[in-house]
């Protein structure tokens, strides 16, 4: 697992439900294939109404012009209750694909928070103050996932996150099945 992410952060209101991370339409498509991985990260976010899109300034794309799967934001600070809705494991699936490694939000749904961490896909971290009033789209930031701190280097501003406790573990073994096996819980090899 990465100790520090750095890069622009892309701000989220509240409420934003899987269906707004990756649509069903596009749930045809299979993550254990390469290619159709790419997809799920050029069709992260497409659900999110133009007024949500990088708030506080409303319609930014989440994807650049320099390639339409990867997106230049590896970082979301988002509001309340992100990833509510169902239980979509493909969720953190496109917002990985996508290249975002961590989502810092005021709180998670909890099937969406624990698709992140067993497929080890995001770092969740969740913010015990309102972040989204605070960041803007494009702000240069950086997480420390060994202290639990956003920093914005925009404004200088430094915020405490939420401790990972006992999920550190499990995403930095890579997921649940990983972890698993290297706590000896599994046989190695099976389970992938």
């Amino acid at each position: 697992m990465l100790t520090t992410i750095r890069g622009p952060a892309y701000v989220l209101g509240d409420n934003i439900d899987t269906d707004q991370i990756i649509p069903a339409q596009y749930l045809m498509y299979n993550p254990a294939i390469p290619e159709e991985y790419r997809l799920f990260g050029k069709y992260a976010l497409a659900g999110v109404p133009a007024a949500q899109a990088g708030l506080p300034k409303g319609n930014v794309p989440f994807h650049g012009p320099e390639d339409e799967f990867v997106s230049p934001y590896r970082i979301i600070v988002a509001g309340r209750n992100f990833g509510c809705g169902s239980s979509r494991e493909h969720a953190p699936i496109a917002l990985n694909a996508a290249g975002v490694r961590v989502v810092v939000a005021e709180f998670f749904a909890r099937i969406f928070y624990r698709n992140a961490v067993n497929g080890g896909y995001l770092i969740p971290f969740e913010s015990p103050e309102r972040l989204i009033e605070k960041i803007s789209t494009g702000d240069d930031v950086e997480v420390d996932v060994t202290k639990a701190l956003l920093t914005n280097h925009t404004t200088g501003q430094t915020f405490a996150l939420k401790p990972l406790g006992e999920i550190a573990a499990i995403l930095a073994a890579g997921g649940l099945f990983a972890y698993a096996r290297q706590a000896g819980l599994l046989p190695s090899g099976s389970y992938s």
